[in-house]
């Protein structure tokens, strides 16, 4: 067992009740109250209303005895209570930009600066500006769906093609895709022709030279010569067509450059079959020749056809209108008109007309064909 070591003085006069060692105020307060018994004996001090420790029976047993309490080996430490610092609340921390929002502000900027760059160049070299190939706003927001506002917008974009032939001379129409007079039309229209003219909006006649044919698809590709600066038409999405759309029609009726109609999308998916030989004519007062349901409308569409899913709707569509353009509330082009139904058989072309039968090729068509028409495919 330790003993505990007495200094000369320390516990003079200890029935007194004066503590004589280095500790003596410190302690006083600590051993009155183990002193006064365990009734009054709280320590004070930090260990105010924790347990005793273990001198608590000895301080217990050494008053019932008449003495002093015996001095721990260890005294405890002096009774203060730890000063607390209260410590100024950390300033809020700036939140950083974080990568993506660094790379999102970068990729506003560059997108900014090439638009503004290709248009330079556009502007300094001269080059064709194609067609957009994805769905936009081509008339503003407020004028969403208003005829006379898409119409406005279009129709700078819509020509009238006449096409020569051995066999006599056709009208259709055609969709300026590109500012340097890049057209697509119907295949019909300018199969086997010898020559070909363009007649714009604005009234300007141009001389064009096919570059390009899909009988398969009816589609083909025709460029103006000399001509620059063309508005080319915006190409949409015609899969997000739904039976029930509104949808224009622009195009040039036996001649009327220009021409706009409308009505709304009445079935998707349509098989028509239209004839894919050369020197296939428009009839006298009709359409052109097509097949529908078994039924072939126009005249006789010959021995060699090809069938494709065109757009049917009730918009009045008539000779004439052959690859002009079927275009949605938003105008963009969602299609190629391509083959109408007509009073053909009357023996008055007055009684020909649009009886709301009309087909268009879809314009997602068209954009997958463009690149076979522009390296000068010819089947």
């Amino acid at each position: 067992m330790t003993e505990s070591i007495r200094r000369d003085g320390e516990y003079e006069n200890l029935h007194e009740g004066a503590h004589r060692d280095p500790y003596e105020g410190a302690h006083q307060g600590t051993y009155q109250g183990a002193a006064q018994g365990p009734s009054e004996g709280a320590q004070q001090g930090p260990y105010r209303g924790a347990p005793q420790g273990p001198y608590q029976g000895a301080h217990q047993q050494a008053h019932a005895q008449g003495s002093s309490p015996v001095n721990p080996e260890w005294p405890p430490p002096p009774p203060y209570e730890p000063t607390v610092t209260a410590q100024p609340a950390p300033a809020p921390r700036r939140r950083s930009r974080g990568p993506v929002a660094l790379l999102a502000a970068v990729a506003i900027v560059a997108a900014a600066i090439g638009g503004a760059t290709a248009y330079g160049v556009q502007e300094l070299t001269g080059k064709d500006t194609t067609a957009s190939s994805t769905a936009t706003n081509v008339v503003p927001s407020s004028k969403k769906g208003d005829i006379a506002a898409i119409a406005a917008a279009v129709s700078p974009s819509i020509v009238e093609i006449n096409a020569t032939s051995g066999s006599g001379r056709s009208t259709g129409s055609g969709v300026i895709i590109s500012s340097g007079g890049e057209i697509v039309t119907n295949n019909h229209v300018i199969a086997g022709a010898s020559s070909v003219t363009v007649r714009t909006s604005d009234g300007k006649q141009y001389t064009a030279r096919v570059v390009g044919t899909d009988s398969k698809k009816d589609l083909a590709l025709i460029k103006v010569q000399g001509a620059s600066g063309l508005k080319a038409a915006s190409l949409g999405d015609s899969s997000r067509l739904q039976v029930g759309d509104t949808v224009v029609a622009i195009g040039s009726p036996e001649g009327l450059t220009g021409t706009v109609t409308s009505g709304i999308v009445s079935a998707l998916d349509r098989d028509v079959t239209v004839p894919t030989e050369e020197g296939q004519q428009q009839q006298q007062g009709g359409g052109w020749p097509f097949e529908f349901g078994g039924r072939q409308f126009n005249g006789d569409t010959g021995s060699s056809t090809t069938t494709y899913k065109a757009i049917q709707t009730d918009a009045s569509l008539n000779p004439g209108n052959s690859g002009g353009a079927l275009i949605d509330m938003n105008g963009n082009i969602v299609g190629i008109n391509s083959a109408m139904y007509s009073a053909a058989d009357s023996s008055s072309s007055s009684d020909a007309g649009s009886v709301g039968l009309g087909f268009a090729i879809p314009v997602n068509t068209v954009k997958a064909d463009l690149a076979k028409l522009r390296a000068g495919a010819s089947d």
